[in-house]
């Protein structure tokens, strides 16, 4: 199975910004985990990552031609109002799932708002980088929620 995670503005600086919201572990370490995880289940995983709207746009519609199956994504701050990103989205029918690091229904009013959200399968947050692995099983058929 191929899985395309994409994570949008600032998750490259984790581990940096906002430790007391996002943790201590930086992007390396979350690639890391998304690469043990891709070797466990003998499927392929790509990581991209973008502060750019419109190149976060490509990648989704790429998804559709390069034989993409599954898709895992941390819109980051565009999850709150980009709806450019959520009509790519729409038009994709693999599994589509929404990730965030925190919890986004305990933290500022804006963010429990997501209008990425309806385009995906699932939503997935609070739950810290494990997060990540629990939207790939997600994708995989593996949840169990």
């Amino acid at each position: 199975m191929k899985i395309l995670v994409i994570n949008g503005p600032n998750l490259n600086f984790l581990g940096i910004r906002e430790k007391s919201v996002y943790g201590t572990q930086d992007y390396d370490y979350l690639l890391n985990l998304i690469s043990e995880k891709g070797k466990k289940e003998d499927c392929e995983i790509e990581v991209f990552q973008s502060n750019h709207e419109g190149a976060i746009i490509d990648r989704i519609q790429d998804a559709y031609f390069d034989g993409t199956q599954g898709i895992v994504i941390n819109p980051g701050a565009y999850t709150h109002y980009s709806y450019a990103i959520r009509d790519a989205l729409a038009s994709i029918t693999v599994p589509k799932v929404e990730i965030h690091i925190s919890n986004i229904m305990e933290r500022e009013d804006f963010r429990k708002v997501s209008v990425t959200a309806p385009a995906c399968d699932k939503q997935i947050y609070g739950q810290g980088l494990e997060g990540y692995i629990m939207a790939i099983d997600f994708v995989l058929g593996k949840s169990v929620f």
